[in-house]
């Protein structure tokens, strides 16, 4: 057995003992300026003015997100994970009261959960605050095998026949340059030679800005104000370039005060954004 075998298994095998790990909390201040800069990120038009005009400011739900990152990055330095060994591979939210326009939010950071899929391990990362809860799922590609929990299978449905629809949006060229002043300035949304180390052809897109695009839009598709999100969760699946056009369908079932809403965005029709399941009340 190599040295980098031995590394893994030791890796792997210390996985479990992660869960509870403490990140300790972070008090996260914004201004109305950073929430209509991040509307304007994820593809918000100049007439939704309650999105994009200080007065009357609406926030949107997944502005949550960049908010809450910092606790990957944390989990991370504590050594949860190696930065460049890993992939952000499923995001979840759930709001539970309105963001303010403007404050400061006291977050607390923790790993959640370490689950196995048998090829990869999957590291649960939650920020956590009195308005919203966000778990930020990392994969670790080969550190499977241990014998963790496996990820539970999600059977997204509602009551009845759903109503489908489908709708694109195409995302613009300079969509990371924009999305990366949230927060995430990671060089291979911007720079072309640290997107080619990684693999990549160009630059691509923040993973959450193409999230929080589709998400702007299953509001429109349902007809439900975007920032009547309560819950949402989707896989990472494939890479998006500044530039693409996103194709999201989406499956709903009106209910009792809310919509329940089954979707996947795609590209060429190739899966982007999977599993994807969100929540709006009436």
């Amino acid at each position: 057995m190599s040295n980098a075998e031995r590394t893994s298994r030791v890796v792997s095998a210390a996985l479990p003992e992660l869960v509870g790990l403490d990140l300790g909390s972070r008090t996260i201040s914004y201004s109305e300026r950073e929430v209509i800069l991040y509307a304007l990120a994820v593809g918000t038009q100049a007439d939704d003015i309650e999105h994009v005009y200080e007065r009357n400011l609406r926030v949107l739900p997944t502005y949550a997100l960049p908010l809450g990152l910092w606790v990957a990055d944390a989990a991370s330095a504590a050594g949860a994970f190696v930065p460049t060994e890993a992939l952000h591979g499923a995001q979840s939210l759930v709001v539970h009261t309105a963001l303010p326009t403007a404050g400061a939010l006291e977050i607390t950071g923790s790993v959640t959960a370490v689950r196995d899929t048998g090829r990869s391990a999957l590291i649960d990362v939650t920020a956590a605050c009195e308005q919203f809860t966000a778990v930020y799922t990392i994969i670790l590609p080969g550190k499977g095998g241990f014998g963790g929990d496996r990820p539970a299978r999600s059977d997204e449905a509602g009551p009845g026949e759903p109503v489908e629809s489908t709708a694109a949006t195409t995302t613009l060229r300079q969509q990371a340059a924009l999305y990366r002043l949230t927060g995430d300035r990671h060089a291979i949304h911007i720079d072309p030679r640290a997107a080619a180390a990684a693999g990549f052809e160009a630059p691509i897109l923040h993973g959450l800005c193409t999230l929080g695009m589709a998400v702007r839009e299953l509001g429109s598709m349902v007809g439900a104000p975007p920032d009547s999100l309560r819950e949402l969760t989707a896989r990472f699946v494939a890479p998006v370039v500044p530039g693409d056009t996103l194709r999201t369908t989406t499956k709903s079932w009106a209910q009792e005060g809310s919509t329940r809403v089954a979707f996947t965005t795609s590209v060429g029709g190739r899966p982007v954004l999977a599993d994807g399941s969100a929540l709006f009340e009436h």
